[in-house]
């Protein structure tokens, strides 16, 4: 019984996932002083050395969901008895016959979340508070998605590295009821080597209808979409690449035009040079910023909500990194580890990685 509650509000707490607070009218968004962030407070919500969490969700009442590289489903939520506490539990654990499931991306509807495994078979999963049930399989040699978003109740989108000679997308219409592969017919082709990572779920970056898709590898692009998935373009950028291991690993838009990416070599984490790019034009060009300067590798990168889009937060198993001004400069918050972020408001952030998830609060 206590782990059907929990999975009711395991699903709801998913929905409210989706509440943005990017959607808040430009007159508030410009009420808001500037600012200088100099300290971190990590506090820490679970710690488990079998722990590995690249796909975090959080709204901005302090509640979350992660998936691991277990196959687990999770709640983060405030202590029933103790308000002031942040604990974080495993409702359930989600298997296929005697498959090995390994989550790196989530995301929710009204009606229900969703977890897609990489690997072959990828399977992808629905969850509401009357069933977990499979949606999509897909079983190819090369299928491994790597990210997850949801436009709207009815739309969603997955990406992975390529099958064939273009990336894999994969599109819902009907609530994640059904899925199905685009053609390459309709997307821009694949160079060689080129793929993306499955390194903290936020390869997709979303606003309205607009959706760009961050790749990395011996290629690093962008594709761009401006109706949901139903036409395509790609755009080069100058970030490093060249090998498997460089490029984007994480992309974020403030609104239609401002976005930024971060990533590098994580073979090479000390490296600054050519890892982060910034767009004022939707993506069709960027620039390098911060070239030479910290921070190195980054996972994630996001944008702090309510921020007229200049506060940005970088975050990898080097460290944590803020920005101020639209990424051009960078001060070094922390050296604790993590792979992916998501930020609650403009002060509070959940992070996770290996081993932990935590609550970080950034102060002046």
């Amino acid at each position: 019984m206590k782990q059907f509650f929990i999975l009711i509000m395991l699903i709801q707490l998913l929905y409210s996932c989706k509440i943005e607070e990017k959607f808040i009218p430009k007159t508030f968004l410009e009420s808001k002083p500037e600012r200088q962030i100099s300290i971190v407070e990590i506090e820490s919500i679970i710690e488990d050395s079998l722990l590995n969490v690249r796909a975090l969700e959080v709204d901005k009442f302090g509640v979350g969901v992660f998936a691991t590289s277990n196959g687990e489903v999770g709640l983060i939520q405030q202590d029933y008895f103790d308000s002031l506490k942040i604990k974080a539990e495993v409702p359930f654990k989600l298997s296929l016959d005697s498959l090995k499931l390994n989550f790196r991306a989530l995301a929710s509807t009204k009606n229900g979340g969703f977890v897609i495994s990489i690997g072959s078979p990828s399977i992808l999963f629905k969850i509401n508070n009357k069933e977990k049930r499979v949606v999509y399989k897909e079983v190819h040699p090369k299928v491994f998605y790597d990210s997850m978003e949801f436009w709207n109740d009815k739309e969603g989108i997955a990406i992975g590295d390529p099958t064939e000679d273009c990336m894999s997308i994969i599109i819902t219409r009907d609530g994640g009821e059904s899925w199905t592969k685009l053609s390459c017919d309709v997307l821009p082709k694949a160079k060689e080597g080129e793929a993306a990572f499955a390194a903290s779920d936020s390869n997709i970056a979303t606003f309205g209808d607009f959706t760009w898709v961050a790749t990395g590898g011996k290629a690093s692009r962008v594709l761009v979409s401006p109706d949901k998935g139903k036409t395509w373009e790609v755009f080069d950028t100058p970030i490093i690449q060249g090998k498997e291991t460089t490029g984007m690993y994480s992309i974020d838009f403030y609104d239609s035009l401002n976005g930024f990416a971060i990533g590098g070599d994580y073979t090479k984490p000390d490296d600054n040079q050519s890892n982060k790019i910034r767009t004022i034009d939707g993506g069709k060009t960027w620039e390098l910023v911060a070239q030479g300067k910290e921070p190195g590798y980054r996972s994630c990168v996001q944008y702090i909500p309510n921020r007229k889009g200049k506060e940005l937060v970088a975050i990898g198993f080097k460290g944590i990194d803020y920005s101020n001004d639209s990424g051009t400069t960078w001060k070094h918050l922390s050296d604790e580890g993590f792979y992916t972020i998501r930020f609650l408001n403009d002060s509070i952030a959940y992070a996770a990685g290996k081993g932990r998830i935590s609550k970080l609060t950034f102060r002046e």
